[in-house]
C-alpha cells in the first residue's frame, strides 16, 4: 500500500517533492498547502490543495515539512499531536534549546521521523562512505570542504528572500549543513575547533554571511571549511577526503570522484541530471523504508540537531 503523504510549504524544495512523490511508486501525494496563494495555484493540477496546514496533517499519514526553519517546530509539534509521521526539511531549527526540546518530543512520540539531508542516501555520499570503510584511500588524514556562490541566494531560490537574512538563512545553514552531515556520517561526530565568519553589512546587520573559515575535528581527523559568496566564476561545492594512499571527493553534490595521480575520474558518471534524479529516488526509497518501520538511512532528528549545533556555533564565531 502506498504511503499517503502531504506537503506543507510549496517553495523551491516543496515544489520539487510534489514532482518526486508523484513519480515514486511508494507514495500517494494526497494534500499540500502553502501560505502563498500563488504557490498553491501553481501546483493545484498536481496535488489537492488544502485549506491550511492542519488540513494537510489530517489528510496524510506522513507530512513533509518544507517551510523556512523558523516554522519547523510549530509543524513538527502539530504532527506529533496528530500522530502523523514526519519528514522535516533541514536545518532542523535556529534556536538550539528549542530544537533540543523538539528532538526529545519526537523521540518520545515513537513516530517515524526524519530530516531531509540529501546525503542520507545519495549515491555520491553512500559510495564515499563505502570506499573509506573498505580502506580504498588508506587511513583518513583530513577532509576539506570548499564552497563558493557567485550569487546568493542562487537563481532558483530568488523568491526565497529569507535565505539572505542571518536570522534563519545563509549558505552555511542551507548548504554547508549537508556536508557537515555527511562528514559526520563517514568520519564520526564533529566538534568545532575554531571559526571566523564575516557579514557584508557588519556584525550588527541583517544580511547572512559573506565568508566563513572553520576547522572541525572528527576524533583526531581535521575537517576544514572555506566558504565565500559574491564575485564571478562558477559555484564550487567540493568535499574532499584525503587518505594516506588516495583521495576521494564529492563534487557538485552528486559526482563521486577519485584521484589517480594525474586527474579526477568519475565513479558514478558525470550526467548531473541523471545523478540528481538517482539521489532523489534513493532518498525516497529510504523514506519509504522509514515509514514502513524498516531499517533506513534517513537522517534522524538527533543527527540533525548535532549539525544544527555545529552550524550555530560557527555562525556565533563572527567577530
Amino acid at each position: 500500500m502506498a504511503h499517503r503523504v502531504g506537503i506543507i510549504g510549496l517553495g523551491t524544495v516543496g515544489a520539487r517533492f510534489v514532482e518526486q512523490f508523484n513519480l515514486h511508486r511508494d507514495y500517494e501525494l494526497v494534500a499540500a498547502w502553502d501560505p502563498d496563494d500563488a504557490a498553491c495555484a501553481a501546483h493545484s493540477a498536481a496535488v489537492e490543495i488544502r485549506a491550511d496546514a492542519a488540513a494537510v496533517i489530517e489528510a496524510a499519514d506522513a507530512v513533509y515539512i518544507a517551510v523556512p526553519p523558523l516554522f519547523h517546530c510549530e509543524y513538527v509539534e502539530a504532527c506529533i499531536a496528530a500522530d502523523t509521521a514526519i519528514f522535516c526539511e533541514k536545518p532542523l531549527g535556529i534556536d538550539v534549546a528549542e530544537s533540543e526540546r523538539l528532538v526529545a518530543s519526537v523521540e518520545a512520540s515513537g513516530l517515524p521521523a526524519g530530516v531531509n539531508f540529501v546525503f542520507s542516501a545519495a549515491p555520491s555520499a553512500t559510495g564515499l562512505g563505502r570506499a573509506i570503510e573498505a580502506g580504498e584511500i588508506g587511513d583518513v588524514v583530513r577532509a576539506d570542504l570548499r564552497l563558493h556562490f557567485a550569487q546568493w541566494p542562487r537563481a532558483w531560490h530568488a523568491r526565497a528572500e529569507w535565505l539572505t537574512r542571518r536570522d534563519q538563512g545563509g549558505w552555511i545553514r542551507e548548504v554547508a549543513s549537508h556536508f557537515l552531515f555527511v562528514a559526520a556520517r563517514v568520519l564520526g561526530p564533529l566538534v568545532l575547533d575554531a571559526a571566523v565568519v564575516t557579514f557584508a553589512d557588519g556584525p550588527d546587520g541583517e544580511l547572512c554571511e559573506a565568508d566563513a573559515f572553520a576547522r572541525f575535528s572528527a576524533g583526531g581527523t581535521p575537517v576544514s571549511m572555506t566558504g565565500t559568496s559574491g564575485g564571478g566564476g562558477p559555484d564550487v561545492v567540493d568535499l574532499t577526503v584525503r587518505g594516506a594512499t588516495g583521495c576521494l571527493r564529492i563534487w557538485d553534490w552528486y559526482r563521486l570522484q577519485s584521484f589517480d595521480g594525474e586527474g579526477w575520474g568519475d565513479r558514478l558518471g558525470d550526467d548531473r541530471v541523471a545523478l540528481g534524479a538517482a539521489a532523489y529516488a534513493a532518498q525516497l526509497d529510504e523514506l519509504s523504508a522509514m515509514l514502513a518501520g524498516e531499517p533506513h538511512r534517513i537522517a534522524t532528528f538527533a543527527e540533525a540537531l548535532a549539525v544544527q549545533r555545529l552550524v550555530e556555533q560557527t555562525l556565533a564565531a563572527a567577530p
